[in-house]
């Protein structure tokens, strides 16, 4: 859950637990980041950070996370709503290789999530009572086998 306008840095570390894994195209919707640094190894919170480039860092929207490395991002959150962050490999997302990131509103109408349009449906209608409604129309008595 990050507040409106919140500075985020975020570290991503691929492992290789059997010697096998593959590096792993990650993508972030909702907000473009900034590709502060990567390397081999380890990440080490102590070293590592000083070697980041704030000068001229390449602002994107996908990265790839090494094999046996890791990848530090920063992005300011500035856009209110709820973001998917995932690999590519479609496979890797059934695994739990996501998150999202929440962006709260900012303080104002222009930095916050529009409400619904007047004339939308509301979304309070459950399966069950969309069965109930199937099954009391005409094409369901006319398919029904007593």
């Amino acid at each position: 859950m990050l507040n409106y306008n919140e500075e985020v840095e975020v570290v991503f570390q691929g492992t290789n637990l059997i010697d096998a894994s593959i590096e792993h195209p990650m993508h972030l919707h909702g907000c473009s980041f900034y590709a502060i640094g990567s390397g081999y190894g380890v990440f080490d919170n102590e070293t590592d950070p000083k070697g980041y480039n704030f000068v001229d860092p390449p602002k994107l929207n996908t990265v790839t996370l090494p094999k046996n490395g890791w990848f530090a991002i920063g992005f300011k959150a500035s856009n209110p709503g709820v973001w998917l962050w995932h690999c590519l490999y479609a496979r890797h997302l059934s695994w739990g290789m996501n998150s999202v990131f929440i962006v709260k509103n900012g303080g104002t109408k222009e930095t916050s999530i529009r409400e619904p349009l007047p004339y939308l449906p509301p979304c309070k209608d459950s399966f069950t009572s969309r069965l109930q409604q199937y099954e009391n129309s005409a094409a369901y008595r006319l398919n029904k086998i007593d």
